[in-house]
């Protein structure tokens, strides 16, 4: 046989022997793929810090977001739900700015492995809203390229979408800034009205000051039809739903009303049982 002929044969036989490795390698990857759990994006854990291990035991459950409630105390951002709570290493970057970029680059780019989509983390602010934004303003700038940002009119997606809730008064500085990496919570009031939702892409509320069913007995006409129009107007703008204080506690009251929650397209959901709305979004799903 000839060199050249030798040559080829070789280079043929390589590269049957490297597709029959390859082929199988890539077939692997997306049953990896297909095979892995998809986020819960609708899924909220509220006073997620609560839990014994904060952020990550909302993560390990696919949470598509998570809830901390913030102290500013000289220029330290605290983490607790009340005043007495408040310990020094506790911090808003030891819970989760740290392990959200430490994820973030084992991952390649993002918080939940596979899924570009942002997380959302809402930070409630429990002290004064004006001086704590600013200083939460500035510990977000350490953080280069993690979070979604608005500038000069436009929104940059990042791996994490910082919503700032709690006190109003946080509101002020930030419509004064041209660049920011964080975001408004509204409230129903603001809905429809000229906020858009580049500033404001959440409206939250608490469900027991505008509604009385607790998920006992049927839905009122009336009150279903109020909860749609509240969604639908939101989705129309581009904006996202959230209620606080619904009920909690597992039984059927508080699966009924997940269900007319779900069934109206309200986009989070609120529990502190992160076990139980998994369990409920995933059997949803397969239904």
């Amino acid at each position: 046989m000839a060199l050249t002929t030798r040559r080829r044969a070789l280079t043929t036989l390589g590269a049957a022997f490297a597709g029959s490795v390859a082929l199988p390698a890539a077939q692997a990857l997306a049953g990896e793929r297909r095979h892995r759990p998809r986020p819960l994006w609708r899924a909220h854990a509220h006073n997620d810090y609560e839990h014994p291990r904060p952020l990550l035991d909302a993560l390990d459950h696919r949470f598509g977001s998570v809830e901390a409630d913030i102290f500013l105390v000289g220029d330290q951002l605290l983490v607790a739900h009340d005043p007495e709570d408040l310990d020094p290493s506790r911090t808003l970057e030891s819970l989760y700015l740290d392990p959200l970029a430490a994820r973030v680059r084992a991952h390649g780019g993002s918080v939940h492995r596979g899924h570009r989509r942002p997380l959302q983390l809402l930070v409630d602010i429990k002290t004064e809203g004006s001086s704590t934004y600013l200083e939460l303003d500035r510990h977000l700038r350490r953080y280069r390229h993690l979070f979604t940002t608005y500038a000069h009119g436009q929104v940059l997606p990042g791996p994490v979408t910082v919503v700032v809730s709690g006190d109003r008064a946080a509101r002020a500085p930030m419509e004064a800034q041209r660049v920011r990496r964080a975001f408004h919570d509204g409230r129903l009031a603001d809905l429809g009205g000229p906020t858009p939702a580049s500033f404001t892409p959440l409206i939250s509320d608490n469900w027991s000051l505008n509604f009385t069913w607790q998920g006992v007995g049927a839905f009122p006409d009336a009150e279903r039809r109020k909860l749609r129009d509240i969604v639908g107007t939101a989705h129309a703008r581009g904006q996202r739903v959230r209620f606080w204080a619904t009920p909690d506690q597992p039984g059927p009251a508080r699966d009924a009303l997940w269900d007319e929650l779900v069934a109206a397209d309200v986009d989070h959901l609120n529990t502190d049982d992160l076990a139980g709305l998994e369990s409920f979004l995933d059997a949803y799903r397969q239904a």
